[in-house]
């Protein structure tokens, strides 16, 4: 983790490196969870649900909660630091795997659904891991930065699911086990947070700048089309991901099958976190965001084309390319964008928006996917012939952005 700009001062740059290592091992333990209730939560939530057009409400829930939390927790970690949300995050994780169990063993749909929120607070707090990242980084640092430790869900990607293969069918009821698993890694990896060394937050002074309003930093080109492309980038990842247990079983494959397809999925997600960085620091952020809309669109096409095993793995290894390059791509075009003082603003904003276009796109998957009156493949369809209008919108964004005069490159 080489870094050209000289100017840093040796003790920063190591502070920055020894964070980015621990937020990696937070990454890889603490995130094996999102693929397990990525896995799991529509299949559990047909399980207990009384419509199966709602199986997918579970997951939508893990991004409402998600949503919500982005706009408290993000100016909270401002004033008392990264790691009281950190904390905060995966005590709700490990209250949301919990309440889930509860729900699960009682038969309560209701009570599930408490519990996927409860886990959309460890999924906000995680989102910031990489915010947290360029905290003590160069300007030059900072791509690898963000870059490697999403590169941490590549481990994240072979534990969660096998875990789920491990867990599903341990208990008497369905994926209780693996529920307990996942209130495990979050009182096991939360220790990890005591080594960040991170700057703390210093008290307001009357002198201090106080950076843009909310207004103002929405009405900034580079900031709203960041956001554009992150929201579309994520979501439409989500749209796709979230039908495709259901879409897989319906098919007449196996929930080990499943598994193994949203593996690869996520290994495709973070893999290409070890180069991401170096592509955005030498050929700029906007041109990455544009090849992971590409990527995208090639995802949906590749799934309509049809539904063998084959299909499915290939058409989710595109998802998560396209994912890698478009969100991570956004991420660090939006930090390039505000000030310091800026950043608890415009990172609360960014997530909650990007997190809003989530829970609607996890709350339309399930809805397309039991479109076509229980016709798996023809719900399968209307999932992926939706991703185009916002491909084309992102699109449109990123085109427009590059020809506005006197544009500095992103």
């Amino acid at each position: 983790m080489s870094d050209s700009t000289l100017t840093t001062p040796p003790e920063e740059h190591s502070a920055a490196k020894r964070n980015v290592i621990v937020l990696v091992m937070a990454q890889a333990l603490l995130g094996a969870q999102m693929p397990m209730l990525f896995v799991i939560g529509g299949l559990a939530g047909l399980m207990v649900s009384p419509n199966p057009a709602l199986a997918t409400l579970p997951i939508s829930l893990i991004v409402f909660g998600s949503m919500t939390t982005a706009p408290w927790i993000s100016p909270l970690m401002q004033k008392y630091g990264r790691q009281v949300g950190f904390y905060i995050g995966a005590t709700g994780g490990g209250l949301g795997a919990a309440i889930a169990m509860a729900g699960l063993w009682t038969n309560s749909f209701p009570v599930f659904l408490v519990g996927s929120y409860f886990s959309g607070i460890y999924m906000s707090a995680q989102g910031f891991y990489r915010f947290a990242a360029t905290d003590r980084a160069s300007s030059a640092f900072r791509p690898k930065a963000i870059s490697y430790v999403m590169a941490g869900g590549l481990l994240s990607a072979l534990i969660g699911p096998q875990l789920v293969k491990a867990s599903s069918e341990a208990t008497v009821i369905p994926f209780i086990g693996t529920y307990a698993f996942i209130l495990a890694i979050n009182v096991l990896g939360s220790g990890l947070f005591a080594f960040l060394k991170l700057p703390k937050p210093e008290p307001a002074r009357a002198d201090a700048p106080k950076g843009r309003s909310r207004a103002e930093l929405l009405r900034d080109p580079k900031i709203i089309v960041a956001m554009i492309c992150g929201a579309v980038s994520y979501s439409l990842m989500n749209l796709m991901m979230t039908s495709t247990p259901l879409a897989v079983v319906g098919c007449g494959f196996t929930t080990a099958n499943a598994a193994d397809v949203v593996s690869a999925h996520v290994i495709a997600m973070f893999a290409p976190s070890f180069f991401t960085g170096h592509l955005i620091a030498r050929f700029g952020s906007a041109k990455i965001v544009a090849v992971g809309l590409v990527a995208l669109a090639a995802a949906g096409i590749v799934a309509m084309s049809g539904v063998e095993l084959f299909q499915f793995f290939v058409a989710l290894i595109l998802l998560g390319l396209g994912w890698n390059f478009g969100f991570i791509g956004a991420t660090a075009m939006l930090t390039a964008a505000h000030a310091p003082e800026e950043r608890g603003a415009v990172q609360g904003m960014n997530d909650f928006i990007v997190f809003g276009s989530v829970f609607i796109a996890s709350l339309s998957s399930g809805v397309l996917m039991y479109s076509g009156g229980g016709d798996v493949v023809r719900g399968w369809t209307s999932v992926n012939i939706a991703m185009a209008p916002f491909l084309v919108l992102a699109g449109a964004a990123l085109i427009w952005l590059a020809l506005r005069p006197k544009a500095h490159p992103v």
